[in-house]
């Protein structure tokens, strides 16, 4: 993959930056786009790495980020949005009309390549806004067939900054209980370390156009038991108090109308109707598929997840001191 080039939307993200280091190591070329070139900066020492500010959703500038490169990469994603049908403006903007502007302009511009981020349980006729629009957007991937697309649909993923598992460890710090809504919903949660690899195999690999992707890690849980785990690994385990749907519904709506970043919302809930595992049934195409060894929650959830002090501890310990 040496020299290729390509451009990732969302590189200075969690999943993104993985990404983007992980391309920077095989010598692929990559231009990170931003709203604000802060966000992006701790990816400007890696080799062959350019951070630029720019608008993505204009049609314009986006031909002007696709001209030259050998692939584009899409990794934006929201987990809420506001109330709508089918879905919220939100979603619209970002799962929707986003993947459609990108993959024109990949096809005015001769680009031949599209990787895209789903996510496992899109689904057109899904309960959920978030997953009915994330289905919209892979309808929208595979816009142009010139501009070969690759879909990725992950479970929830985890490693370090994620905004699930830290999430629920930081409310146990705080709170003497967990109340918790859809406790019983089962996950996949998957490595961003693996998910970073399927990204970049797929790139290296032709015979992956036109695919799709079901990314799960190898063990299923529940909230419930994902929560617990959060809190233990964290050192702050508290009790779980599973609430009814009717509370979990309420207690989801005043999160939603609370000032700064939404914790939960009913859509969240909506999506938990649906197991987010991947369907046995289904023989999808996995991680498997492209020979990635599957990371497990417990190697990697303890080491950042633990008290400050405690890594520096097992730092120094490795170190000998």
């Amino acid at each position: 993959m040496r020299d290729t080039k390509v451009v990732v939307f969302g590189g200075s993200g969690f999943i993104g930056s993985h990404l983007v280091a992980r391309l920077a190591a095989r010598g692929v070329r990559v231009l990170v786009p931003t709203r604000r070139f802060e966000t992006g900066k701790h990816l400007i020492p890696l080799p062959g790495v350019d951070v630029v500010e720019a608008d993505v959703h204009d049609p314009g500038e986006l031909r002007e980020l696709v001209r030259g490169r050998d692939a584009a990469i899409n990794l934006v994603g929201l987990l809420h949005s506001r109330r709508g049908t089918p879905w919220g403006p939100d979603f619209q903007r970002a799962h929707v009309e986003l993947p459609k502007k990108i993959v024109d302009a990949c096809a005015l511009e001769g680009v031949p390549r599209y990787l895209h981020m789903s996510a496992l349980g899109a689904n057109r006729d899904g309960p959920s806004m978030y997953q009915r629009s994330k289905a919209e957007g892979e309808m929208m991937a595979r816009g142009h067939p010139e501009v070969a697309a690759t879909i990725f649909r992950p479970s929830v993923v985890f490693g370090p900054e994620d905004k699930f598992l830290n999430m629920f460890a930081r409310l146990q710090r705080w709170l003497p209980l967990m109340p918790l809504a859809g406790a019983n919903a089962t996950f996949q949660p998957v490595y961003v370390g693996d998910v970073a690899a399927a990204f970049c195999r797929a790139l290296a690999e032709p015979k992956t156009r036109h695919l799709v992707f079901h990314l799960g890690g190898p063990q299923i849980y529940t909230l419930a038991e994902l929560v617990r785990l959060a809190g233990r690994y964290s050192h702050h385990e508290r009790p779980i108090v599973e609430l009814p749907d009717w509370a979990g519904y309420l207690q989801a709506g005043l999160l939603e109308l609370m000032p700064g970043k939404t914790l939960m919302s009913r859509d969240n809930l909506d999506s938990m109707k649906v197991d987010n595992v991947i369907d046995p049934a289904i023989q999808a195409l996995t991680a498997d598929t492209l020979g990635i060894k599957l990371t497990a929650l417990e190697a990697v959830a303890p080491h950042y997840l633990a008290p400050v002090g405690e890594r520096f501890d097992k730092f120094r310990a490795r170190a000998g001191r």
